[in-house]
């Protein structure tokens, strides 16, 4: 048995891919995004009510499509780390990386030793096939994707050392927490804050790092296609669900909805 090749991983090197944020933490609402033919779907653990159990069901739903999973963590914790690679996830996106030695350490809690620290349990991992996929422990890095979020003015600053980690594949910038960083929260659209998102796409680029990004707004996503950028998220779930939900009940309650007040992360 051969491990799973992480495509997402294979493609940031060559083709833009566009994705998908799944905030819904149900496995057949994460089916259904599968079945859509989205590039990549993000399975978030930090701002959605989701857990090991129900990330492990959302990885297994996705697993037949082509559509990749993508896993973000409440936190950069080691420990927790170490379970979502045990039931499958094979790139990670970490919130709120600050600094090289968190980069690092983010890398390190990836990689068995001796070249990192994570811990060896591979009989009861669904990530081995509970050991059935035999050099599961000398090659499971080669199909591992980190991928580090950059959205405070801490991170901002150190950058280009967070750049330089080794085995850092690629840069997300959050641009919902980077604008309220900057004093403008809630409108990640201002000129100062899409300047400074266009200044940073271009450095991680240059430094052989896959960028990224979420924007719901359209005008937004397709700037940053054109600047190059690998992967962008183009939407979220919920706030879908929510959009059209609004819109049938306007039809008949003549409920008028409200325009956005500027471009839109979500």
């Amino acid at each position: 048995m051969l491990n799973p090749k992480n495509t997402f991983k294979q493609k940031l090197k060559t083709q833009q891919q566009i994705g998908m944020w799944v905030g819904l933490a149900n496995s057949y609402c994460a089916e259904i995004a599968a079945n859509a033919g989205y590039d990549w779907l993000l399975i978030d653990g930090e701002h959605a009510p989701n857990d090991i159990r129900s990330i492990l069901e959302q990885l297994q739903v996705i697993a037949p499509y082509a559509s990749q999973a993508v896993v973000r963590p409440v936190t950069g914790s080691v420990p927790l780390i170490k379970q979502l690679l045990d039931v499958g996830a094979q790139t990670l996106l970490i919130p709120m990386v600050e600094s090289a030695e968190q980069a690092e350490l983010m890398v390190s809690a990836t990689r068995y030793p001796p070249e990192g620290i994570r811990g060896v349990g591979a009989a009861l991992a669904r990530a081995s096939r509970w050991n059935n996929i035999g050099d599961y422990l000398q090659h499971a890095e080669d199909e591992i994707c980190v991928l580090v979020q950059i959205e405070s003015k801490k991170g901002l600053e150190n950058l280009d050392a967070i750049l330089a980690v080794e085995g850092i594949d690629g840069v997300f910038i959050g641009p919902a927490d980077l604008s309220a960083a900057l004093g403008y929260r809630g409108n990640p659209g201002h000129p100062d804050v899409q300047q400074i998102i266009v200044d940073t796409i271009a450095k991680i680029r240059q430094a052989g790092k896959a960028a990224g990004i979420l924007s719901a707004d359209e005008s937004l996503a397709k700037q940053y296609l054109a600047l190059g950028t690998e992967f962008v998220a183009v939407g979220v779930d919920t706030s879908l669900l929510m959009k059209s939900m609004k819109q049938l009940l306007g039809k008949f309650k003549n409920i008028e909805e409200k325009a956005p007040q500027g471009p839109s992360v979500y």
